[in-house]
């Protein structure tokens, strides 16, 4: 079997509604369009990406996201210029979002560029730009 990539991705947030407001903007910037859009469920689709967004459980509300806990590390989106990249790094200074790094070379693929921030609840998100198909097959 090979699968055919992911069919999407949903993360939960602790601060949903200001979380859901990030992701309605920040998802409308990188194309992705509402399928749902709920007071329990933000689900967007487009890219050949889908991607949610859900309210953490009562016992979680208020916890701030830890990337080295067991479970997500971040969510990496891939654009599909470098240019894109540095104009979500504007987009993102503009919303007085966190940035963790601004746009930057690394040395995972060859021309490998990106960008890592958080929303709201401290979720760690990327965008990077790999020329060609970089490491990927298809």
């Amino acid at each position: 079997m090979e699968i055919n990539g992911i069919a999407h991705l949903l993360v939960t947030v602790a601060e949903f509604a200001v979380c859901r407001d990030f992701y309605r903007e920040l998802l409308g910037e990188l194309g992705l369009r509402p399928v749902i859009d709920t007071e329990g469920m933000l689900y967007c689709v487009g890219g050949r990406t889908a991607f949610g967004v859900r309210p953490c459980g009562p016992a979680h509300t208020g916890v701030r996201f830890d990337q080295m806990r067991a479970g997500l590390h971040h969510v990496c989106f891939r654009a599909r210029a470098r240019a894109d990249v540095d104009s979500l790094h504007a987009w993102l200074l503009a919303r007085g979002a966190r940035v963790v790094h601004p746009p930057e070379e690394g040395p995972w693929a060859p021309g490998y560029y990106s960008l890592l921030f958080e929303d709201p609840g401290g979720t760690r998100l990327e965008i990077n730009h790999v020329p060609g198909k970089g490491l990927l097959q298809s």
